[in-house]
């Protein structure tokens, strides 16, 4: 099998998995014990947090370790929103952004009655400075907005809509979880009050994340009990993964330049080849302004999950969009929210690209795509 499903999950580093190694059998400890096997386990975290705060530009204490990014994104939206609770304000987001943030929007809005109103998005599936201005009023309470699109590959311009929401006095949270393998992370630079992070795609392990909360961000704890995590998520620490986590992001940022040097001539090659090769193709997304690893597609008249099982038994592991989308037989809302038909938005491809990710392999991907989409055509006519 040839792994062409980068986004969807990454294989743990080896470095990665050998700083994680110790904390399972020898160092043991609850970071919440005063003993010494406690002391070290806690030494382990500490050590994590600074590193991830060194990536991220920012102060330790604003590094709060959870389960992954859905995790950290549910926190940001709704800790944010319940701690303004009483000003009953609005919360702006966009359709094309991970059901993790959507989902958790709809939720405040019909359980809790915060306003939503959805950002428009122009042809690539980008929130513009100018959409995100025209929508914020004085009872906004936050904007959330992803870095980069999981399904099409987008880059935003969060320091731009960052700057924005500032200048009106709004909370900005960004998902930044497809970003972090290949953009800058820096809070700083980005402007952002709130970032999600989530280990498993950048080579680190999965079932472990990062919300960064700047200094002075009230929310309100959806994970209550202990007084792990400055009291905003409370459970044991996964010392392992948190140690794992932190070694991946540092790896990531540490060779970025080199990661985007080996995937970003492999994604071009592809997205040449399938828009030449293959009739009624069209590339979703930027052209210039996607993850360097990202290329995704729709195909006219093609059934997308049935060109994923094509793929898969000719020994290629794909996806249609987002993973927490695969097999479900209507379009994904990021397709649709980019205007394309009922025709047209079935038909979602996307490749994306790793380290381990060799010119041979997209060579020989290249050559078997173009029949396979005129199979999935003609069973799609029967």
């Amino acid at each position: 099998m040839i792994y062409l499903d980068y986004a969807a999950t990454t294989p743990v580093d080896r470095r990665v998995l050998d700083a994680m190694m110790p904390y399972f059998r020898e160092a043991f400890g609850n970071p919440s014990s005063i003993h010494r096997f406690g002391q070290k386990a806690e030494a382990a975290v500490d050590e994590a947090r600074e590193k991830a705060a060194s990536v991220l530009g920012c102060s330790p204490d604003e590094i709060i370790f959870t389960s992954g990014g859905s995790e950290a994104d549910n926190l940001a939206l709704r800790g944010a929103a319940l701690a303004h609770r009483a000003a009953g304000k609005w919360i702006l987001t966009a359709r094309t952004e991970h059901p993790a943030v959507s989902k958790t929007a709809i939720q405040l809005q019909k359980e809790y009655g915060f306003p939503l109103e959805w950002l428009d998005v122009n042809e690539h599936g980008q929130v513009t400075v100018d959409s995100l201005a025209k929508a914020v009023c004085s009872d906004t309470i936050m904007a959330s907005v992803m870095y980069a699109n999981n399904e099409i590959g987008s880059i935003n311009p969060i320091a731009d809509l960052a700057q924005t929401a500032n200048a009106n006095g709004i909370l900005f949270h960004t998902d930044a979880v497809q970003a972090a393998a290949y953009l800058d992370v820096n809070v700083e630079k980005l402007g952002v009050d709130l970032m999600s992070l989530g280990g498993h795609k950048f080579y680190g392990p999965k079932g472990v994340g990062v919300l960064y909360v700047r200094k002075g961000t009230n929310l309100v704890p959806h994970l209550t009990g202990g007084g792990q995590e400055f009291s905003l998520r409370a459970g044991t620490h996964n010392v392992p993964y948190i140690v794992g986590f932190a070694e991946a992001l540092r790896l990531a940022a540490e060779e970025r330049e080199l990661r985007t040097a080996h995937v970003k001539p492999l994604r071009d090659h592809i997205i040449g080849t399938v828009l030449e090769t293959i009739p009624e193709s069209k590339l979703t997304g930027h052209p210039e302004q996607r993850l360097p690893n990202h290329a995704s597609f729709v195909f006219k008249d093609v059934d997308g999950n049935l060109l994923l099982q094509l793929l898969d038994s000719s020994g290629f592991a794909c996806s249609s969009g987002s993973a927490c989308k695969t097999g479900n037989p209507e379009p994904s809302e990021v397709i649709t929210a980019l205007g394309y038909p009922r025709e047209w938005a079935l038909g979602s491809l996307r490749v994306t690209l790793g380290t381990d990710t060799t010119p041979e392999q997209v060579e020989s991907f290249l050559k078997t795509l173009p029949g396979l989409v005129e199979k999935a055509r003609k069973l799609n006519h029967r």
